[in-house]
């Protein structure tokens, strides 16, 4: 699959998004990494679990470190929704 965002790309998100909604599969959102919390990342919702964590993996699952690697991610770490990108 073709990664949806370059590295040059820009994005806006929406740091509202999940306050009162759940996370959808295939949001793109903006999260801390569970293991390095200083990191942020944009992945790809794959499923949203029963205790609201997310399962996100990178459109390049080849290269990307994601729920493959960490496991679930915990509503806490999701930053925003991404709405918009411009590249």
């Amino acid at each position: 699959m073709i990664p949806t965002l370059q590295p040059e790309d820009e994005v806006l998100v929406d740091p509202r998004a999940y306050v009162q909604d759940a996370p959808q599969v295939n949001d793109l959102v903006v999260a801390r990494r569970p293991d390095r919390q200083e990191v942020t990342m944009v992945k790809r919702v794959t499923a949203v679990l029963a205790d609201g964590y997310v399962l996100v993996e990178g459109d390049n699952p080849a290269a990307s470190t994601d729920s493959h690697v960490f496991g679930p991610l915990p509503p806490q770490n999701l930053i925003g929704k991404v709405t918009s990108r411009f590249g």
